[in-house]
């Protein structure tokens, strides 16, 4: 072996440059074949779905521009998107704290793409008929399921409460049914409330004020509809059961908190949000409450599509939570979802590994063979 051979430096496979450019190459040749093998596939009701969001969009301008001709002030700091449908914190016909985020998210009207999603993961087709239990907490979710409803050829039959939580709609002069009165004479919904109740705790408005409790009995006979008003709220549950009938329902909507509809005989804290089935009700199910009307409902074995915790509800179907600006409509995941080509991407993994574990086994066989010809004792 000559002197030459060993004054010439040992470099690995691995460790040549030439390797690691090559190697750098292919496995970015490999990431680019498996990025580019990705395909949109469109929602099977995007079309349903963008007709929704943009009649809700000019449902929330009509609103906005008869809240403006009432003298109504937008306050762009609780109200970013100047919706002009954010309620106010206090006001004699507020019941209960509120989450203004979630409010702010359901004045999107891509929510209203969000509860076709809904409708559809609950396997209502065209012409099916629905119990409907609304509360002026949410006016964007009320108005968002009742157009989606309307977009879908599905028939709601729907009863409120009217007290709203903070931020809601809890002006005295624009309630929930005011709202949903002028979306029913300017076509935007097919359907209005057939009956209304108080709202607030024990559906009864307790913790309102005597004067805030008759501004919405006032406003409920205003609109000629039924006042649900028991004697208490098992009775009022009662009345509500009554109200819907035997109609052929295939699902129970429920949307936001109201007692009457949920009950107390189970913790609302575990009920996720979406569609939700019997089982999931009865494993949260605690002995001495109250069964709501809801629960009622889902005992004839109907899916509930449950419209509350509303960030939970947002991360499942992949929408932004409490957006600044509002998403343009058609955009995200509810419309539209990308996927990569499994079996390309497959093989790029396999050539980048075998091309890692081929030169690196490559080079630990040179360094083998290279520490086998070395023989430093022979040269001493």
């Amino acid at each position: 072996m000559s002197d030459q051979q060993f004054t010439k430096p040992f470099i690995p496979v691995i460790q040549k440059t030439s390797s690691l450019v090559i190697m750098a190459l292919i496995a970015i040749a490999a990431f680019t074949m498996a990025f580019f093998s990705r395909v949109e596939i469109i929602s099977e009701t995007y079309e349903t779905k963008v007709k929704a969001a943009e009649q809700m969009a000019e449902a929330m301008q009509l609103l906005k521009e008869v809240r403006l001709e009432k003298g109504v002030f937008i306050d762009v700091e609780n109200d970013p998107n100047e919706t002009g449908l954010v309620g106010s914190q206090f006001s004699l016909t507020t019941t209960d704290e509120g989450d203004l985020d979630a409010k702010l998210t359901t004045l999107d009207p891509n929510f209203a793409a969000a509860m076709v999603e809904l409708l559809n993961q609950a396997g209502l087709q065209s012409g099916d008929t629905i119990a409907v239990m609304l509360t002026g907490s949410m006016p964007g979710a009320n108005m968002a399921m009742l157009i989606a409803c309307d977009a879908m050829d599905i028939h709601p039959v729907v009863i409120t409460s009217i007290g709203a939580s903070q931020w809601g709609a809890n002006d005295p002069d624009m309630t929930w049914l005011d709202m949903e009165k002028l979306l029913f004479d300017n076509n935007f919904v097919s359907k209005r409330s057939i009956a209304a109740s108080i709202g607030g705790r024990n559906d009864q408005g307790r913790l309102l004020s005597p004067k805030g409790r008759e501004l919405i009995t006032d406003n409920i006979t205003e609109h000629g509809m039924p006042l649900i008003k028991g004697e208490g709220l098992r009775d009022n549950i009662l009345q509500r059961m009554d109200h819907f009938g035997n109609h052929d329902y295939k699902t129970v909507v429920n949307v936001g908190g109201g007692v009457a509809s949920l009950g107390t005989s189970f913790n609302l804290r575990l009920l996720p949000p979406g569609v939700v089935y019997r089982q999931d009700i009865e494993t949260i199910t605690r002995s001495g409450g109250i069964e709501g009307a809801v629960v009622n409902f889902v005992k004839q074995n109907m899916p509930l599509i449950h419209v509350l915790n509303i960030q939970n509800l947002t991360e499942e179907l992949g929408m932004p939570f409490a957006p600044i600006p509002l998403p343009e409509i058609g955009l995200g995941s509810l419309y539209a979802i990308h996927k990569y080509n499994l079996n390309i991407t497959f093989i790029c993994l396999l050539i980048v590994a075998g091309m890692v574990i081929g030169v690196g086994w490559k080079s630990h066989q040179q360094i083998k063979q290279r520490m086998m010809e070395h023989e430093p004792d022979s040269v001493l």
